[in-house]
């Protein structure tokens, strides 16, 4: 990588200069292709997640489904009801501890990482990656199959596209981030409200908005954790370099997940 020429300097002159940003060059390719496969690999804990709590929540057989008080099966569209699973898992105050519980076991790992070993916090977000899924299942009730397929490869090509600009660009975007973590607070005050108001027409303004702002994070993040590299564990290597690839991949699976919702209520077709 050019840029490190430039940046490195070596007390052994030019040569072993570049010598040197050779093999940081190497070790940063090695350390963000681990962080790129701990988040393709929690991505794909979340799907079979959410795939699998939909297949078990969700039947076709209305006497295998839930009843109410009344008797009447809990149906979700067409030929489709809730299981009794279904019901714990969509309808009763259960559900709370699973959209809650993605969010503490973040803090948990963000909050623990220095304290953890690296086997501890990988384990921990392979666990967090499942409790995403459970929480993100609900929307195969709400969007068609087709159109969640559709808009997660939009995700994914974007993603891909704005993650290779924040590790290639020489623009420094470090100043960026107070600005992204500004709109990000915005984002997440303005959906709090829009539980209480239910504004279609705000909800729109903040999915268009929080698609900026992630698309925005996932550049700033990707540069970000090539810079850390460089500068700060290129030479430490061992158990900090692996836990700062595992908090790096959860930065980047939340930008990705982030995306994808924000995606799919802005083109996702419902049911």
């Amino acid at each position: 990588m050019s840029d490190l020429d430039r940046n490195y300097a070596s007390p052994f002159g030019r040569a072993a200069g570049r010598a040197d940003a050779a093999t940081v060059d190497a070790g940063l390719r090695s350390y963000m292709l681990k962080i790129y496969n701990y988040m393709s690999i929690g991505l794909a804990i979340t799907g079979f997640a959410a795939l699998g709590v939909y297949m078990w929540a969700v039947t076709g057989d209305v006497s295998a489904a839930a009843k109410s008080a009344t008797g009447a099966a809990f149906r979700v569209s067409e030929g489709q009801f809730l299981t009794p699973f279904g019901v714990q898992m969509f309808v009763s105050p259960l559900k709370w501890v699973f959209i809650l519980a993605p969010l503490v076991m973040v803090f948990a790992i963000s909050f623990g990482i220095n304290r953890l070993k690296p086997a501890t916090a990988q384990m921990m977000f392979w666990v967090f990656s499942a409790l995403m899924g459970v929480s993100l299942s609900s929307i195969f009730l709400v969007y068609t199959h087709t159109s969640i397929v559709r808009v997660f490869f939009i995700t994914a090509a974007s993603f891909g596209a704005l993650s290779l600009y924040g590790y290639t660009t020489k623009r420094d975007m470090t100043g960026m981030g107070s600005f992204l973590m500004m709109g990000l607070f915005g984002v997440i005050i303005a959906s709090l409200v829009n539980l209480f108001i239910a504004s279609s027409a705000l909800q729109f303004v903040v999915s268009v908005v929080g698609v900026l702002v992630f698309a925005g994070l996932t550049a700033w993040d990707t540069q970000r954790l090539k810079n850390d590299y460089i500068y700060g564990y290129a030479s430490q290597g061992g158990e900090v370099a692996e836990r700062a690839a595992i908090t790096g991949a959860l930065s980047l699976y939340l930008n990705f997940i982030n995306l994808f919702t924000l995606l799919l209520q802005l083109l996702g077709q419902r049911n």
